[in-house]
């Protein structure tokens, strides 16, 4: 969550400095395993450093400033584990959604090796010692107080922002985005924006395209951010959609908005989140939004969005089908920008700084 993270200290930084005095604290990345001749260029090696360097090295070094400053923002709850090195009481966690301890609060839905469940209760019995639990949406506070993690009074809700870099205005399109749209050969695409982690539901995302390119054999679906998995590959290579299907694993904020201009139609299938940016992210860009109907797009896309039930292709591909035939169909493109319009950095910020403000008064 380095994008959340960026734009609350940028905020505080500038329009809070009344309240508080902002300062990053991270440690530095140390190699240990990557050092070893032979194992550098393994994947394996840089995740056992990363974890060494989570687990052991950001406690020793934050602990060495928790006399230093007057609160601690944890950006990111799945280093929660630190607050047990700082002082509790002056400390806070941004809670994003549940993910990081699925494996003890569902054992049977994420089954874990013993070592991992143990890190995942040390990491939750940190966020607990924290004074204020921040959350995105309801739906994440639901879900906290549904498992009994936090006591009610200490959640506090910020909803996230919109960068300016989304907006509905035509931008200049980049290099990058002209070679990829003469890639789709000015055909109409689909566009999904996000990792392909299992709870996405990319697979649905390829079952939809599948079923409505069988109608509509001009269009192309575009990915962005993710990386297809050896189940997803085999999917793509089932519907023979290997021409069709475009994935780019990273593109800036700016290029990622000029694609939400142009994208026929933006897919959310996700199963669950903790919030969904790219929902809202398209709608600022005037992008048509079709979302799975789970709690949190409820909360997040409002009216502005179309909602599909979870997984039910047929009605997926009838729905995505009639909007490519009909835009007219979905939420006004002004209901869209305004709907958007009610996120912002500013406000994310203005409440975390005021939760500080009461907690160091």
């Amino acid at each position: 969550m380095d994008l959340v993270a960026d734009q609350l200290l940028s905020r505080l930084s500038t329009d809070h400095t009344s309240i508080l005095e902002a300062v990053r604290i991270r440690a530095p990345f140390r190699q240990r395993v990557a050092r070893v001749p032979g194992l550098g260029a393994r994947r394996q090696a840089f995740n056992a450093d990363r974890l060494l360097n989570r687990l052991y090295d950001y406690p020793r070094y934050l602990a060495r400033h928790a006399s230093t400053f007057d609160c601690f923002h944890i950006c990111d709850h799945s280093y929660a584990h630190v607050v047990h090195r700082l002082p509790g009481a002056r400390t806070g966690v941004f809670c994003h959604d549940l993910d990081t301890f699925r494996s003890i609060l569902e054992p049977q839905r994420e089954p874990r090796p013993r070592w991992f469940r143990e890190m995942a209760r040390h990491i939750l019995s940190g966020m607990q010692r924290a004074a204020v639990v921040f959350h995105s949406t309801s739906a994440v506070r639901a879900q906290i107080e549904r498992a009994g993690l936090i006591d009610s009074a200490r959640l506090v809700q910020a909803r996230y922002g919109i960068s300016a870099s989304f907006q509905a205005d035509s931008i200049e399109l980049s290099a990058t985005v002209r070679a990829l749209l003469e890639r789709l050969n000015g055909s109409p695409f689909l566009l999904h924006v996000g990792s392909c982690i299992p709870r996405k539901r990319v697979d649905v995302l390829l079952e939809v395209f599948a079923g409505v390119r069988g109608l509509r054999p001009e269009l192309k679906l575009l990915q962005i951010g993710g990386e297809w998995s050896a189940a997803q590959r085999a999917l793509i290579d089932r519907h023979r959609l290997q021409r069709a299907v475009v994935q780019v694993p990273r593109l800036s904020q700016e290029e990622i908005a000029q694609l939400y201009q142009r994208a026929a139609l933006v897919l959310m299938p996700s199963e669950a989140e903790g919030f969904g940016l790219p929902v809202i992210e398209a709608l600022a860009c005037g992008a048509i939004v079709v979302a799975s109907d789970i709690p949190v797009f409820r909360e997040v896309g409002g009216p502005a969005v179309v909602f599909c039930p979870l997984a039910d292709i047929q009605d997926w591909v009838t729905e995505v089908h009639a909007l490519l035939g009909n835009a007219k169909n979905a939420p006004e493109r002004a209901d869209r920008l305004s709907w958007a319009g009610q996120y912002s950095w500013d406000v994310h910020a203005r409440v975390i700084a005021s939760a500080y403000g009461r907690l160091g008064a």
